[in-house]
């Protein structure tokens, strides 16, 4: 019996439970709320499981049904499942814990079908906030349709926070330059996603950009004297920069003022009581406009009084602030400074990620998240052993300093290339080790996540999609550095403008080799999938396309760097093998996006194609 997140006391039992055409779901009058939610998840997903569906009733339960029901000696987010011949109770100490006992009992009965095994299970969360964190601003702006579809994984694995993170893709009133060529979101979209949330006990919390990354407002002729640099509006676009520029100047009493009616219109589409105003990376802090105040006070004073006048508004508005820690970790004291409700999202992305600022802001007395992330940002598929490594040490580091909450980011970064399905397994890692930070190995778990997400009964396909990314030598940060050096001029970090691996071309054929080996692996796997997840197939071999073709791409770079030309009909053929990927491509982006920034990646590649052409010199 293979559970995510795993139990704390599984009591195996003799015989079984027969789902049959009279079993029925019972939903206790106990559940003052959302039980018909948790009564159509089990119902749905039995009927998937076993072919079987049972009705449901509200009431008392008789001999053979499935009961749900709240119990008082269970403590918040605790449940306990009891299947025995004679039926089914799944108790929990609130409505949270009835949903996540449901949860449970549909894994179980995805393995076992009909026949449920006899099981006690008793099973309580070691972190008390799980949340998951989604980039929707930096390339990706999903459907709602699409964030539905991700709430539900999230629910599936029991985490019970979700934060959508904006910085230009919400329609803010007022505010029609900023958004003019985006496609962002709207208010009734928020509203609804945030019922859609509440019904599964997800608290859906707003995170905006507030400080730093406000690239898009930034640049516009309407607030771009508001940014720390002059004239902020007349550079071309960047992807490089919209990560590093454009932060407000905190001396600007103007910038308060736009950024708390921000922060009002947009929080109050939310339900939850909490706001992230993220604040972090403020790169450009006292670089210009206010660098006389910085070499007065200092640019740590300026940040620490900037957050504040933020955080003490929200806390007058009876919501809890959230920012990123990666400023103030270097301060930790300052964190008293803050209201006193006020929570630090300590980050760290490293595979060995130290544990110094997680101890620091612990001994300085902040209440904090611990935020690890899926490891996908910048590249064509997750690196997976990377998100693996880095979630579990993160865990283990909320275990130790008592942290309040886990908080797994996927970030977007360079235009959000990855396809978000590609960040499930990371998002389960993180699931699985919130609720319970006892270890399984990474092998384990990804023959677990095979099983009871995609239904694959060979347990291969996570461990082949985490293959993919370990043979990518030229990942999408390679390919726009190397864009911006040559059409903007821009100097790459470390001074070199192409991977050293691309020099050695036998690397790139051992790759390819590789590549090919696990895609047709993925898809001989396919037929121990389940029906629903068979789609994923085609994208990852299209991630395995990119990975492969940006590869290929690369190679030819660096060679024509060296003024090795390669014949024009073999240069010919690449272009068009890249131009067919991003059709491809495009159109598994509309299938679950709105535009976003898909033009901004189409202007790469196409630069990319007429430079192996030879239509564009360089």
């Amino acid at each position: 019996m293979k559970l995510l997140p795993r139990p704390k006391k599984v009591e195996e039992k003799e015989g079984f439970y027969e789902l049959g055409f009279q079993s029925v779901i019972v939903i206790d009058e106990t559940i003052c709320e959302n039980g018909i939610t948790y009564a159509v998840t089990l119902r749905d997903s039995l009927k998937k499981s076993t072919g079987i569906e049972c009705a449901f009733v509200r009431g008392r339960n008789k001999p053979g049904d499935i009961y749900l029901t709240i119990s008082r000696e269970l403590r918040e987010q605790e449940y306990c499942l009891n299947v025995t011949k004679d039926g089914i109770m799944i108790a929990g100490g609130d409505g949270a814990a009835v949903f996540y006992g449901v949860q449970t009992f549909c894994q179980i009965a995805a393995q076992y079908g009909g026949m449920i095994p006899g099981v006690k299970i008793e099973d309580w969360p070691d972190v008390m906030q799980r949340g998951y964190f989604f980039d929707e601003t930096r390339g990706r702006v999903l459907t709602l349709p699409a964030l539905k579809k991700m709430v539900d994984t999230i629910s599936r694995y029991k985490i019970n926070q979700f934060q959508l993170y904006v910085e230009h893709t919400y329609l803010f009133r007022g505010l029609s330059e900023m958004w003019r060529d985006e496609t962002p979101l709207t208010a009734e979209d928020i509203l609804e996603l945030d019922e859609y949330c509440r019904q599964r006990h997800v608290e859906l919390i707003p995170a905006m950009a507030s400080f730093g990354h406000l690239y898009t407002l930034l640049s516009t002729r309407s607030y771009g004297e508001l940014c720390e640099r002059s004239e902020s509006w007349t550079a071309p676009f960047s992807f490089r920069d919209r990560m590093h520029r454009h932060t407000l100047n905190a001396t600007d009493e103007r910038a308060l003022t736009l950024v708390k009616e921000m922060i009002g219109e947009y929080g109050a589409l939310f339900s939850s009581d909490k706001f992230n105003i993220c604040a972090d990376e403020t790169f450009d802090l006292g670089c210009e406009k206010s660098k006389e105040t910085a070499e007065r006070e200092g640019t740590s004073q300026m940040y620490i009084r900037f957050v504040n006048e933020l955080c003490t508004f929200l806390t007058e508005h009876g919501r809890q602030p959230m920012f990123f820690g990666d400023i103030i970790c270097r301060n930790p004291d300052y964190i008293r400074r803050l209201p006193e409700n006020t929570l630090c999202l300590t980050w760290g992305y490293d595979p060995e990620q130290r544990e110094d600022e997680c101890r620091s802001m612990a001994q300085a007395g902040a209440k904090q998240y611990l935020c690890p992330g899926v490891c996908g940002w910048n590249k064509w598929i997750n690196s997976l052993e990377d998100s693996y490594r880095n979630i579990t040490k993160m865990c283990a580091y909320a275990q130790k300093y008592h942290a309040e909450g886990i908080l797994n980011t996927d970030w977007g970064d360079f235009g959000h290339v990855n396809f978000p399905a590609f960040s499930v397994p990371g998002m389960i890692y993180g699931a699985a080790f919130s609720w319970n930070h006892e270890e399984i190995g990474f092998d384990e778990m990804n023959r677990q996540i095979s099983l009871l997400e995609y239904g694959d009964h060979s347990e291969s396909l996570t461990g082949l999609m985490a293959q993919i990314e370990e043979n990518s030598l030229f990942d999408w940060w390679a390919a726009n550095t190397y864009y911006e050096k040559k059409v903007l001029d821009y100097e790459p970090e470390g001074g070199r403008i192409l991977p050293e691996a691309l020099e050695e071309p036998a690397a790139a054929d051992r790759a390819e080799q590789k590549l090919r080996s696990i895609i047709q692996q993925i898809k001989r796997t396919a037929v121990h999938m389940d029906g629903e997840a068979r789609p994923l197939t085609e994208d990852l071999d299209l991630a395995g396309e990119a990975v492969s073709v940006w590869n290929a791409v690369g190679v030819f770079m660096c060679a024509k760097e060296c003024g090795n030309t390669a014949p024009q009909e073999d240069a010919f053929r690449l272009a068009e093998r890249l131009e067919r990927w991003f059709m491809a491509y495009k159109k598994q982006w509309r299938r679950l996006n709105r535009e976003g920034d898909l033009h901004r990646i189409a202007k790469i590649v196409i630069w990319y194609a007429d430079c192996i052409r030879g239509r564009i010199e360089i």
